[in-house]
């Protein structure tokens, strides 16, 4: 009897020994490369402000009513905003 209980006891424990390494290699291979969906997202990019002086905004204005961006109401309520 005293030969199967050392037995198991040696199993028990080699198999407490396996399963921690492999607890130990699963966390080694998330701390070196995280998931994509942890990872850390780049900022939203900045957009420059609309310019300062009156001139140079209705410029802007004009641009961005030429790309497409605004529509002949939206250009006209903002430049009657910049001109006062």
């Amino acid at each position: 009897m005293g030969m199967r209980r050392r037995t198991r006891r040696r199993a028990l424990v080699a198999g407490a020994a396996i399963g921690h390494h492999r607890a130990m290699m699963d966390q080694e291979a998330y701390d070196e490369a995280p998931p994509e969906q942890y990872q850390e997202q780049a900022p939203p990019p900045q957009y420059a402000p609309a310019p300062a002086d009156p001139y140079e905004e209705i410029d802007h204005l004009a641009a961005l009513h030429a790309s497409g961006a605004l529509t002949d109401e939206e250009f006209a309520a903002e430049k009657a905003k910049v001109l006062g």
